[in-house]
């Protein structure tokens, strides 16, 4: 180290690089179940170290408001057009740095001030985002919640025509962070056009399921936009995008301005490239992986019933998603449950659940699981039931299972449904 590098600089310096070793380390030890995170390939890893993380650009290729920017044109060209032809979408925005920035670009163009919404709620599932304290709430107070049937999880369409036939609103959002069966889209679709409500579809959890063709197809069902997060089962680094069918220019240059300059500004370009190489890879790998990854998420939640958990929607197969919500209630809560599991090494949050005031949000009766990446790192059925079993005992105080969980984890080192780095070759 430099001389003129003196404690405590040297000592913090040293102090960084071993705080993110020892997170690599642990996190390659750990089951993840967080709904919201995956891993990168090792080729999509590799593309996010270059000159790119330098430098800045603003507007479209062709068109930017700075110069130097030949190269990563060619880039941010391709990846629209990849992800056009992934989601057979007619205009693509690959602009916004995450979900909710795209839901910002959105709502700040579509949204007149003071207008009419309906949402999910956060213990419906929805994005805080949808709500009045996030971007959403910005444009407008009134919004209304979507009607559900008994189950709570569900929306009632016929309830949901009617308030849209007497509310007329501005956007009606679909979509939540708490996503396990798909959407009534079509079923809505003709009511909001007679009444002029714009439907934005927030796909940021189930992004990847709908590129696979195996959740559904917002697009073609009816959504004006499609807005996802490109790092759920969607597998690729932190970024947002925005997708409609196209046909409508008039919207789509208005959502243009509500990126830039509404909400963007340089758009981290670094993560472009990657971003680029994970759309290529779910294009090839991407089916697959979504029938496995929905099929894992149905053996956990079989496998958390057949330990005695009370799992949402046991009656219908508990999922259609990458998703499993649980109540703990009788374990003490979401909050204290998942803090036991995360001292096991098994990692998910707590949430949430139909019915729950706000006011609990961090006191929820619920935890929310995710295997979107662990099955990217190839656990199947057998592990589902596996991870069941510590969750059962980390929960209850049977056993201590960390060297179990970490065997477990050992076993499967390497990202699966992907290309190598040394495909860059």
């Amino acid at each position: 180290m430099p001389s003129e590098l003196q404690s405590p600089t040297a000592t913090l310096l040293q102090h960084i690089r071993e705080t993110i070793e020892a997170n690599d380390v642990w996190r390659g030890h750990t089951i993840n179940l967080i709904a919201s995170e995956n891993v990168l390939s090792p080729a999509a890893r590799r593309v996010l170290d270059s000159d790119l993380l330098h430098r800045y650009a603003e507007g479209h290729p062709g068109g930017r408001y700075y110069e130097g920017t030949r190269y990563i044109d060619v880039i941010e060209s391709l990846t629209a057009e990849t992800l056009r032809r992934v989601f057979q979408a007619g205009w693509a925005d690959v602009r916004p740095i995450s979900g909710t920035v795209a839901n910002e670009a959105v709502f700040s163009r579509i949204v007149p001030q003071g207008a009419t919404a309906i949402a999910h709620t956060v213990a419906g599932g929805g994005h805080i985002s949808h709500a009045r304290i996030g971007s959403l709430g910005k444009r407008t107070k009134n919004i209304l919640p979507w009607p559900t049937l008994a189950d709570g999880y569900s929306i009632d369409p016929a309830a949901a025509r009617d308030l849209i036939a007497k509310e007329k609103p501005a956007v009606a959002v679909l979509g939540r962070s708490l996503f396990l069966f798909p959407e009534p889209l079509a079923e809505l679709k003709d009511v909001c056009v007679e009444h002029g409500t714009r439907i934005l579809y927030d796909g940021a959890h189930v992004l990847g399921l709908i590129a696979s063709g195996t959740f559904q197809d917002p697009l073609r069902e009816g959504a004006d936009v499609l807005n996802g997060s490109t790092h759920k089962t969607f597998f690729g680094p932190q970024r947002g995008v925005m997708l409609s069918p196209g046909g409508d220019e008039e919207l789509t240059k208005t959502l243009d301005k509500g990126v830039f300059p509404g909400s963007s500004s340089n758009h981290h370009l670094f993560s472009l490239p990657s971003l680029l190489v994970s759309a290529l890879e779910v294009e090839a790998f991407g089916a697959e992986y979504a029938r496995d990854t929905i099929a894992n998420a149905q053996a956990l939640g079989a496998a958390l019933a057949r330990q005695g958990f009370a799992v949402a929607m046991a009656d219908q197969g508990f999922t259609q998603s990458h998703q499993v919500a649980v109540d703990v209630s009788p374990f003490g809560g979401g909050k204290d449950v998942s803090a036991r599991l995360c001292a096991q090494d098994i990692i998910c949050n707590m949430n949430l659940l139909p019915g729950e005031p706000g006011k609990l949000a961090f006191a929820p009766s619920g935890i929310r699981l995710g295997v979107q990446e662990m099955t990217r790192f190839g656990m199947g059925a057998d592990e589902m039931e596996a991870i069941a079993e510590f969750m059962k005992a980390a929960i209850t105080g049977g056993r201590d299972v960390r060297a179990e969980v970490g065997a477990l984890r050992d076993r499967f080192p390497e990202v699966r449904y992907g290309f190598a780095a040394s495909d860059l070759d």
